[in-house]
């Protein structure tokens, strides 16, 4: 084995503030001056301009990305008694909002290719709680590590049965379908800014975006106590704000975000020219822009590779390495679909997430391909 040249991080956070240190630095300064932390024009300007960005109408700061699926699910009116469809192969927040909503979830299979929502066992889950007596409320579509679900298939179904679209956009800031933004298929959508998304803060956050003017104002009461007149609560909320120091900073990233999910997709392109016969590379559905918040890559030999890069110096992870129905927390409790989870488990033995971030420099990006060609030769 040659020597270890440097270290290549999944991620750079610190890369992200050196970027824009002067601009970043220069908003917390006018923040702090303005003596106003919580909901104010910083917060009201971010969401403007992150609605405007996703090519949606509205956009309601919230405190982190796992608020904003609950406050999406509230304001639709979903609670408790209905069941609302979602994956098993996803961060465990997904899940863990549908219930902090008071609905219950059900789990459907994922496609092997674009680990997202499988629609043809996704009609198949609705049609059987239909026929069980129970009460199908709403799809929770992750559009996982970067690339969008089947937008068109999930949209069909949603409409047919008469259910909300709800769109998970947590891995997915900058991921297309032809011309438009995920975020603005569905009836609503939820942002996470946890700090290594494409679009991170420098703490939690997060955001709802919606073409409902209605729908946002409801969510906007429900993030601060149900408040539409201060003290005053019309309906029952939470506390959930995008304090203004994050929604300044926000402000600051979102100008060269696009340019970052350029160097995100050229990374990207590099690895799947190089990688294409050593690794299952992930696959491009036609008409999507993927947005490359990850880079998976499959091995049945995951764990052995990952340890054998790891001394060369390349950092991975694993997104993710316990379906939520295996997860204590769920086991046994949650509900799967008829048609079982054996992509998801499948999967969730062989993903491995290679370096991916803007930052990545043209050595970083020769030396883990150098590094994983030598590996999946050996």
């Amino acid at each position: 084995m040659s020597p270890v040249k440097r270290y290549v991080s999944m991620v750079d956070l610190k890369a992200s503030y050196r970027a824009q240190e002067t601009e970043i630095d220069a908003a917390i300064k006018r923040v702090m001056h303005s003596g106003w932390y919580i909901l104010g024009q910083e917060c009201a300007a971010f969401e403007q301009d992150f609605a405007r960005w996703c090519g949606a109408h509205h956009a309601v700061g919230v405190g982190n990305g796992t608020d904003a699926i609950i406050v999406a699910l509230r304001g639709l009116g979903v609670g408790a008694g209905d069941t609302v469809f979602t994956v098993s192969h996803t961060a465990v927040a997904t899940v863990a909002a549908v219930e902090l909503a008071g609905a219950t979830a059900m789990l459907v299979d994922i496609e092997p290719d674009t680990y997202t929502i499988d629609p043809a066992k996704l009609e198949a889950a609705v049609k059987a709680v239909k026929n069980s007596g129970g009460r199908p409320r709403a799809v929770i579509a992750v559009h996982l590590y970067g690339h969008p679900c089947d937008v068109e298939g999930i949209a069909d179904i949603c409409r047919r049965h008469q259910l909300f679209f709800v769109e998970d956009c947590a891995q997915a800031h900058g991921a297309m379908l032809g011309d438009a933004q995920v975020g603005t298929f569905g009836d609503i959508a939820s942002f996470s800014f946890y700090p290594t998304k494409n679009l991170g803060a420098f703490g939690d956050g997060g955001a709802i975006v919606t073409r409902d003017r209605t729908l946002a104002e409801r969510c906007a009461a429900i993030r601060q106590y149900g408040w539409r007149e201060r003290y005053l609560s019309d309906q029952t909320g939470m506390n959930s704000r995008l304090d203004e120091l994050q929604a300044a900073m926000l402000g600051v990233r979102l100008k060269r975000l696009d340019r970052e999910i350029v160097a995100r997709r050229s990374a990207a392109a590099r690895y799947d020219a190089a990688l294409a016969g050593h690794l299952h590379t992930p696959q491009v559905r036609s008409g999507v822009r993927h947005a490359y918040h990850l880079y998976v890559v499959r091995s049945a030999e995951r764990d052995a590779l990952a340890a054998r890069l790891k001394a060369r110096g390349i950092g991975t992870g694993v997104h993710y390495p316990v379906p939520v129905h295996f997860q204590k927390a769920y086991a046994g409790r949650v509900a799967i679909a008829s048609s079982g989870m054996a992509e998801t488990e499948r999967a969730s033995r062989e993903v491995l997430s290679l370096p991916m971030h803007a930052f990545l420099q043209d050595e970083d990006v020769e030396q883990v391909i150098e590094s994983v060609i030598s590996e999946c030769k050996s």
